[in-house]
């Protein structure tokens, strides 16, 4: 997951925690953690963890000592589960919910074959160059979100979510489902 500039001008009590592939370059994460110093609005880290070990994501100084989890935070997957195969995924999220206060948000795009009929060659295509994909149906997307409100518009092609213009491209180019939910 990228970190952005404008991360260090969240208002105030509000705290961003950036997460970083485990497989990061180095010299990027040093990189990143020299520029998330935060602001007197509020601060930011960074932290480099597995997303396959939420135990240890949850138990990080970096997130027990940047977050208060008495108040709503958001948890923002994005991109990121459909590099994770069978059930585990499902198993992650439920894992980094648990300890979110009433009122919190998860946010997750996903992968899909659903939209594009070319789209099980592709991926299979990229399986066979050794990259973990497990592109997901948007009733299979659904399950990360048992249990919570599903905002409106529900679970939406991307670039369908909210569109200011009506969108160029067809649904099969982008091929990634989005939601938001509140616990």
């Amino acid at each position: 997951m990228c970190a952005h500039p404008l991360l260090t001008t969240v208002p105030a009590r509000k705290y961003p925690l950036v997460m970083r592939n485990p497989g990061m370059v180095p010299i990027v994460l040093a990189h990143a953690r020299a520029r998330l110093v935060g602001s007197p609005e509020g601060r930011t880290t960074c932290l480099h963890a597995d997303l396959r070990d939420p135990a240890r994501i949850l138990a990080a100084p970096e997130l027990t000592e940047t977050l208060d989890l008495t108040r709503p935070v958001a948890l923002c997957l994005i991109a990121v589960l459909h590099f994770l195969e069978g059930d585990e995924p499902f198993e992650i999220v439920r894992t980094l919910l648990d300890p979110l206060p009433a009122g919190s948000f998860l946010v997750i795009s996903h992968g899909t074959n659903d939209l594009n009929a070319d789209s099980h060659e592709a991926t299979a295509k990229i399986r066979q160059s050794g990259v973990r994909l497990q592109p997901r149906s948007r009733a299979e997307i659904a399950r990360f979100f048992d249990g919570l409100t599903i905002l409106d518009p529900g679970i939406e092609v991307v670039h369908r979510w909210r569109p200011e213009v009506e969108p160029t491209l067809a649904d099969g180019e982008i091929s990634i489902f989005g939601a938001v939910a509140r616990t």
